[in-house]
């Protein structure tokens, strides 16, 4: 059911380290594997092996909270192609992407309440800053189960398809997103990242300077002169 154990964790951490380093790539696609669940949540056959442990609790929920945070903050642009069960750390890998396309029968939620937890890799914070704090604390504090036209109604998912369309939909998403400047996806992904958590004016003018950094690269001249040249850009992400 991909269970987010500490080793798919730490897997999916090392990924994500190398793919930062290979510009040649500039979108990831993140889906579950088998087809019944994108991650049905923690392993909780080992919560009783770690019941009484803080510290190690503690450890465990930074592990968590930081390989996630390497995806929100990667270089690429990861899209959550979410073809399953997305429950408890499945919706915070989820909410860590920059985008969430769903299949039409998918269920998401954060039901660890149940359990007598609350969400612990960055949910409470995620949910609340993409759905606004009421909608996180329905979400968090019932533990209900939604289906995907309630989430995406909700805010939490950008679109959803007939699930036979998942991946071509998304694979269609990354090829419009490819189709543009590396740089300058980068930058328009770190303005608004990075923007949200600052008052509007500082936001404006960190804007500004990505705007400025921009014009400095190669790419603005191969842009330019394709649009003046009625012609495709051939983007060099210099």
């Amino acid at each position: 059911m991909n269970a987010l154990s500490r080793p798919v964790v730490e897997e999916l951490g090392a990924v994500f380290d190398e793919l930062e380093l290979r510009t040649e790539i500039g979108v990831a696609i993140l889906t579950g594997g088998g087809g019944k669940a994108f991650v049905a949540g923690a392993d909780i056959k080992g919560f009783k092996d770690i019941i009484g442990h803080r510290g190690v609790v503690f450890e465990g929920a930074r592990g968590m909270q930081d390989c996630f945070s390497k995806i929100e903050n990667s270089r690429l642009v990861v899209i959550a192609a979410i073809n399953g069960l997305a429950l408890g750390g499945g919706c915070e890998l989820a909410a860590a992407c920059d985008i969430r396309i769903a299949a039409d029968n998918v269920i998401i939620g954060v039901p660890e309440v149940k359990l007598g937890l609350i969400p612990g890799a960055g949910g409470t914070q995620r949910l609340a800053r993409l759905l606004g704090k009421g909608r996180a604390k329905w979400m968090v504090l019932s533990g209900d189960f939604f289906s995907a036209r309630d989430a995406f109604q909700m805010g939490l998912l950008e679109k959803v398809v007939p699930a036979a369309d998942l991946l071509a939909e998304a694979k269609k998403l990354a090829g419009s997103i490819l189709a543009n400047a590396p740089l300058a996806v980068e930058a328009g992904k770190r303005a608004i990242n990075e923007g949200v958590e600052m008052s509007l004016e500082d936001g404006l003018v960190f804007e500004a300077g990505l705007v400025a950094d921009l014009f400095m690269t190669e790419d603005i001249k191969e842009g330019a002169g394709a649009f003046v040249e009625k012609r495709f850009p051939v983007f060099r992400r210099r």
